[in-house]
């Protein structure tokens, strides 16, 4: 299934339940910062070796997975909303990041560390 066809299911899904005057831009946002929340809070207090392994549990996982669906959900819906192709827009960015962050420049955090110092 293509981006396209999960915002059209999506929509259809929302038009068949008349939900499209709650669907205003801003409560989208609001119910996708709730599901990055609860998202967050799977990983909130793990260390990072912890947090690696969250998924090897089958009934973490499963949240994880149903989670990341929710945030995916609430994206797309927005975007669909704000007419805003996803795709389009995420390689644009990593076009942007392309010229902003060149390959074989630095090491990441660490050579900003030793920039800072």
């Amino acid at each position: 299934m293509t981006l396209e066809e999960l915002s059209a299911r999506q929509r259809a899904f929302s038009d068949a339940r008349a939900w499209g005057p709650f669907h205003t831009p801003k409560n989208l946002v609001m119910a996708l910062s709730g599901e990055v929340g609860e998202l967050t809070e799977l990983f909130q207090w793990l260390t990072p070796d912890e947090a690696t392994a969250a998924p090897d549990d089958p009934a973490t996982r499963a949240r994880i997975e149903d989670e990341l669906a929710d945030v995916l959900l609430y994206l797309v819906r927005l975007a669909d909303v704000l007419g805003v192709d996803l795709l389009a827009a995420g390689h644009a960015k990593i076009d942007r990041n392309e010229v902003r962050f060149p390959a074989g420049v630095g090491k990441g955090a660490l050579d900003k560390v030793e920039r800072d110092s």
